[in-house]
């Protein structure tokens, strides 16, 4: 087998680098993200690729097999990249030969002999004796709790069992990033982050609808609070929040605002005698809307629609529980006779099920004045107050990404060990095989950079290198479970094997928690091209 040459690996990293700094730097110089689009989407993927290789230098000096699916990740992210490149090398503003340096490299670590050979390589995760605990402990839940029930959950597009919701809860998931002085379990470190990953990927792996999704609300909700809740309203619903008291959806989306969150219409206008909020206007993609027991609303509470994202606060709205089915809630006559109203109708989606979602109508819907995150002093921040939140969440996507990933490159190889074609196990052939390595060094490249994110993130930085990772995984995912899904044949596209189940649920992970479109050319592309503009 080849020995991993990972002094080689980083010097090829850093040639593709180069080729996308020098691409930006010529955006930024002759012409800009929004009017070369293409280019722009191009450049922040090849970011998102390069940065999750360069995340896996350490791991590959951890051991042989690390090192080699170490070099088989990079090798696969530069031959990406000169694809992007190749044949438009004006636009990138390259040589035509400005990776011919990383040739060699990727040759002899793309050899199909060599991807056959490393076949069944995972590779460690080198957790420390805590997290290889909490790993065990979600995914033995995940196994015995959620597996068995995922796909009636997904076929019959049920609603998630109660059992399930208290399970979490009892087990202190969703107290995962609550500091301990509300109930929570967060300290304050890296180990927080690290908990809350392998958490996800854990029960993303039984399940994205019935099980890694469950955290990611009150994940948004509590960062949120955090961020600029008073002490009263932390003390109020953090704990409620960390023990799976009260569970909450988050409602931001509208019909004609999707990632464009600073355009939002819907309305909260001050009751005459200020002691609360009357909210007007239509939601949409509101998941776990029915079973939820507060509504995280981001809402215009300033008539100048010209202040765009400094007129919208978060209001907490309290709600009775519903199923999947759709819901309706009339609210007695409240301060100044008017009658309120919440209706919810259910989106049906080819994935992700379970969770649910919704386009929700408010009519005169009342909440209390107390219930505005951050009262005076947030009325007008909640952008930065969701954003705040959805930081975290684009972490927490690429995690369940990882874990709906590895219960498809699980499936995939026992599907290959036993389906005979041609007189032979289809896991004997080379195209197989070298699917699988590729699978697995995806799988692992992108857990351990969530690992490198997690870290950063606890330090209060990583805000970029969260949205590159969301960027990366949740397409990869696409990929992964498409061949995955190919292993299995015909039976792939059965729903007799969950298979087909990883395949549908990956595809939404690009589009939620800011469509990778939006993510590329309005985070990546922009931040690079101003980073570059302030350093000419």
């Amino acid at each position: 087998m080849t020995t991993p040459d990972l002094q080689l690996a980083a010097s090829c990293i850093e040639t593709a680098d180069g080729v996308i700094r020098g691409a930006v730097r010529h955006l930024a110089e002759t012409s800009s993200v929004d009017a070369d689009q293409v280019l722009a989407y191009d450049i922040a993927h090849g970011a998102a690729a390069i940065e999750t290789a360069r995340s896996m230098i350490d791991y590959g000096n951890k051991g042989e097999t690390e090192g080699q699916l170490t070099c088989v990740f990079i090798a696969d992210a530069i031959a990406d990249l000169a694809s992007k490149v190749w044949g438009r090398e004006s636009q990138w503003a390259c040589a035509h030969d400005a990776l011919d340096s990383c040739r060699e490299f990727v040759s002899t670590w793309r050899d199909p002999a060599l991807l056959a050979d490393l076949s069944g390589s995972e590779g460690p995760r080198h957790l420390d004796d805590e997290f290889e605990l909490v790993q065990d402990t979600f995914r033995r839940f995940a196994d015995e709790q959620i597996a068995p029930v995922a796909e009636h959950i997904h076929r019959e597009n049920d609603d998630i069992p109660e059992d399930l919701i208290q399970g979490l809860a009892e087990m202190g998931v969703f107290g995962l990033s609550i500091p301990e002085e509300y109930g929570g379990f967060a300290t304050g470190g890296e180990s927080d982050y690290y908990g809350m990953v392998i958490a996800t990927e854990e029960l993303s792996r039984g399940s994205l609808g019935a099980g890694g999704s469950l955290i990611t609300r009150p994940e948004i909700l509590a960062r949120a609070l955090e961020a600029g809740g008073t002490e009263e309203q932390k003390q109020t619903w953090l704990p409620k929040l960390a023990m799976g008291e009260i569970m909450n959806a988050v409602a931001v989306t509208e019909p004609d605002f999707g990632s464009d969150v600073a355009g939002v219409k819907v309305t909260a206008t001050k009751t005459d005698d200020g002691s609360g909020w009357l909210i007007n206007g239509v939601k949409t993609w509101c998941t776990f809307a029915a079973r939820a027991d507060v509504l995280m609303t981001l809402c215009r509470t300033e008539a100048d629609r010209s202040l765009g994202h400094r007129g919208l606060s978060i209001l907490i709205v309290p709600k009775q529980r519903g199923d999947g089915h759709g819901f309706t809630e009339e609210q007695e006559p409240h301060p100044g006779g008017t009658t309120g109203k919440l209706e919810a109708r259910p989106i049906d989606t080819i994935g992700y099920r379970g969770m649910h979602s919704y386009e929700i109508a408010f009519e005169n819907f009342f909440v209390p004045a107390e219930n505005l995150i951050g009262l005076e002093d947030g009325q007008g921040r909640g952008f930065y107050y969701q954003m705040a939140g959805f930081e975290n969440g684009r972490l927490q996507t690429a995690a369940r990404a990882v874990g709906v990933m590895q219960a498809a490159y699980e499936a995939a190889r026992e599907y290959a060990e036993n389906r005979v074609v041609f007189g032979a196990p289809i896991s004997e052939y080379q195209l197989t095989q070298a699917k699988l390595t590729r699978m697995a060094a995806i799988i692992q490249a992108s857990r351990q950079f969530s690992y490198s994110v997690g870290t950063m993130m606890a330090k209060g930085e990583g805000k970029m290198e969260a949205t590159l990772i969301k960027a990366y995984v949740c397409k990869a995912a696409e990929w992964v479970t498409r061949e995955a899904l190919q292993i299995h044949g015909g039976m792939g596209y059965a729903e007799e094997y969950p298979v087909s189940r990883y395949f549908v649920d990956a595809r939404v992970l690009s589009i939620f928690e800011g469509a990778d479109e939006t993510l590329c050319l309005k985070v990546i592309a922009r931040t690079l091209v101003n980073e570059a503009k302030e350093a000419s």
